[in-house]
């Protein structure tokens, strides 16, 4: 028993689940005594269950806030901390390892040898080193090419477990139905349904291994669509990271994109038609540095709206992506840029007129001054953006999320969407980089 380590994993219900289940579940090395929650609200003081945890863990794993981890430590006799989630600066990484040695445990980064899955069919990755690349826009783009070669595609998309994590264990989403019947929240929603509208299958969840098994029964080729900058939780026969020429610096200084970009087989440049000629010569230099054997890709995002003129001159609410713009630090996104682009007259401040976790998230992120995140995850806070959005003055909504919000939160108000799909520029091409697929049969 003495050699038993106590362990606590940092997670954000994502990475830490997934290393708990390939790395610490059934290891008598560990005896995992909480896991911390952080980034996504609503996690601590819930407990990662028993049905899941297996059979060393028979009352599950509790979920403390990450403000007690110090107190977790000593009140546990903590010997490791295994820091488990993603888009996160290097220094921030290091100060949470200062934190844990100063309280006395070992400071663990598990990798991917240790914790990612093998398949038995093809596996294209695809990774970004950080949350708002475009990783969306892509992973539609990839299938798009591949379903034109004839190929069954099933996306398995990174974990968004914010419900009954035992029930949500494996998800399949082949419908829109299913996305009411298993109570998807706006960040989910965003993610699955343009695929679903594409006809191909998503999962989703929690047990990764288990996912990975049933896609393999009805798949031909396999997309993992990776969330925020995270590594990969399977092994990739082909791997794309994105990165962004409006946070050219970011390649190289957050973790783990970093890891993402070097190791990837094709890296792509995107937004290049919004982008200033310095941020892309900045990451083209970056992966010259660092990878350069990898296929480079130029891509645009443009965007769309049905009606230009509608936003010329208008006062103009801009709901953007909400990861992007909160812990992706970016103080606008697509609506923002294409608003400006159409001469609307105002972009409006929607933070007098927020309420409840919506205005914490302003309080949270103050680099937000001009959007409004689109943060939904639970009722109580679909709610809450719904009361934001009619509190605040404006002559047109602008929603710039991969689905009509408006519609979703049932809003009586003038509104339109804003679409992009990712378009590359010259050659090489996605389909340059997927050729090696197009002949595969199972």
């Amino acid at each position: 028993m003495a050699d038993i380590r106590n362990t606590v994993i940092m997670g954000a219900a994502g990475r830490d689940f997934h290393n708990f289940n390939t790395f610490f579940r059934g290891n008598p090395a560990y005896r995992v005594v909480a896991f911390t929650a952080a980034q996504i609200p609503d996690i601590a003081g819930r407990v990662y269950p028993a049905e899941l945890a297996g059979e060393l863990y028979p009352k599950g794993v509790p979920i403390h806030p990450e403000e007690e981890l110090e107190q977790l430590i000593a009140d546990k006799s903590v010997d490791v901390v295994a820091f488990s989630y993603s888009d996160v600066p290097h220094e921030y990484v290091m100060h949470v390892a200062s934190r844990v040695h100063a309280a006395g445990a070992d400071f663990l980064l598990l990798g991917p040898k240790s914790t990612q899955i093998e398949s038995t069919k093809p596996l294209v990755g695809i990774c970004a080193v950080r949350t708002g690349c475009g990783k969306s826009q892509t992973g539609r783009r990839v299938v798009d090419v591949l379903q034109s070669w004839g190929h069954k595609v099933v996306v398995i998309r990174h974990p968004m477990p914010y419900g009954d994590l035992a029930a949500q264990a494996v998800q399949r989403f082949a419908t829109l139905e299913d996305l009411d019947i298993q109570d998807c929240t706006i960040e989910e929603r965003e993610e699955y349904e343009p695929h679903v509208m594409r006809g191909a299958v998503v999962y989703a969840g929690v047990d990764y291994e288990r996912i990975l098994r049933e896609a393999e029964k009805e798949a031909d080729i396999i997309i993992w669509e990776g969330g925020n900058n995270d590594l990969s939780f399977y092994r990739t026969d082909l791997l794309i990271t994105l990165v962004d020429p409006h946070r050219p610096e970011h390649g190289l200084t957050y973790y783990p994109g970093e890891a993402c970009l070097r190791s990837a087989d094709v890296v792509l440049i995107n937004k290049i038609d919004s982008a200033d000629w310095d941020g892309i010569k900045r990451v083209q230099e970056t992966i010259r540095l660092v990878n350069p054997d990898a296929m480079v890709i130029e891509a645009a995002s443009p965007l769309f709206v049905d009606d230009p003129s509608r936003v010329t001159g208008k006062r103009v609410l801009v709901v953007e992506d909400g990861p992007t713009v909160t812990h992706g630090s970016m103080p606008y996104g697509a609506g923002a840029v294409l608003a400006q682009k159409l001469g609307a007259a105002e972009l409006v401040d929607a933070r007098p007129y927020a309420t409840g976790t919506i205005a914490a998230t302003f309080a949270k992120f103050p680099h937000l001054e001009h959007v409004l995140p689109a943060m939904g995850y639970g009722d109580k806070q679909i709610a809450e953006l719904r009361e934001t959005i009619k509190a605040t003055p404006f002559d047109l909504l602008l929603v710039a999320t991969p689905i009509d919000l408006a519609r979703l939160l049932d809003l009586d108000i003038p509104s339109m969407r804003v679409r992009y799909e990712l378009q590359e520029i010259g050659s090489p091409t996605l389909e340059d980089a997927l050729a090696p697929l197009k002949g595969h049969t199972n």
